[in-house]
């Protein structure tokens, strides 16, 4: 089904695997296009609690563009983001699961750009992340203008990005880029660790934050308020929500199903 990542369920965990490790996994017009696509599927696919976001190999994650390869039949960088990168990182920023990133190596230009776009990263104390637009001339794209001065604040934003250095995981993390560091030799029990939380955790409650936290930044606190207010009403109804209330008053763990 795909060529150019591999995708697998198992155990309610959708594995996004990008699979051009001879490039270090370049985002081509193709594999743009399939990860979009992984990603639908994983949100259209009820028994997938959580997506993990990870890499072949243990040098990159995903060294941005595939400059070799350009923007495809696009007809400018525009044409290529509206019809490609925008669609691929609305399908992460808006699947109401959680997306975790396996950091496994350098995460550069608009591969950076993918990383952050996830809701969690988790990364090897050796892999790095860099916004390189700035070393062709370019400007960061792929959602980095959203999501990096509202993860490390503005000015830290703009030397980031004007500046294109490497911003290795320990750092990262400490700055509020990154979720955690870990030692490479940890990197996937500590993935593990996460992803079995969210396996088994209120799926819908958890996507109903992701929900809210995106459009808070666009909002107030009167539509915010109104907001909760009617994501809480549908919580409130759903299967997880009196498991949870049930459990609690039972003084017992919770056996949240995600429905």
């Amino acid at each position: 089904m795909y060529q150019h990542l591999l995708y697998e369920v198992i155990e309610g965990v959708a594995r996004i695997t990008l699979n051009r490790p001879e490039v270090y996994n370049a985002l081509s017009p193709d594999l743009i296009l399939e990860i979009t696509s992984a990603v639908q599927a994983a949100a259209a696919d009820s028994s997938v609690r959580v997506v993990l976001l990870t890499a072949t190999g243990d040098r990159a994650f995903c060294s941005g563009a595939d400059l070799k390869i350009g923007i495809g039949e696009a007809a400018s960088f525009g044409e290529a983001l509206r019809t490609r990168y925008n669609p691929m990182i609305m399908a992460l920023r808006t699947i109401p699961k959680p997306v975790v990133c396996r950091l496994n190596g350098l995460a550069a230009g608009a591969g950076c750009s993918l990383a952050l776009d996830c809701d969690m990263v988790i990364a090897s104390e050796e892999a790095y992340l860099s916004l390189l637009f700035v070393g062709i001339g370019l400007m960061p794209d792929a959602g980095a203008t959203y999501m990096l001065p509202r993860l490390v604040g503005m000015a830290r934003a703009f030397e980031l990005a004007s500046t294109g250095r490497r911003i290795y995981a320990p750092e990262a993390a400490q700055i509020g880029l990154i979720a955690r560091a870990v030692p490479a030799a940890q990197l996937d029990e500590a993935v593990q660790e996460v992803i079995t939380y969210y396996r088994s955790a209120p799926t819908q409650a958890i996507g109903a934050m992701k929900q809210a936290f995106y459009r808070s930044f666009q909002s107030d606190l009167p539509a915010m308020l109104e907001l909760e207010a009617q994501l809480q009403n549908q919580l409130g109804q759903t299967q997880d929500a009196l498991e949870g209330i049930q459990a609690f008053l039972q003084k017992r763990a919770p056996d949240y199903q995600g429905i």
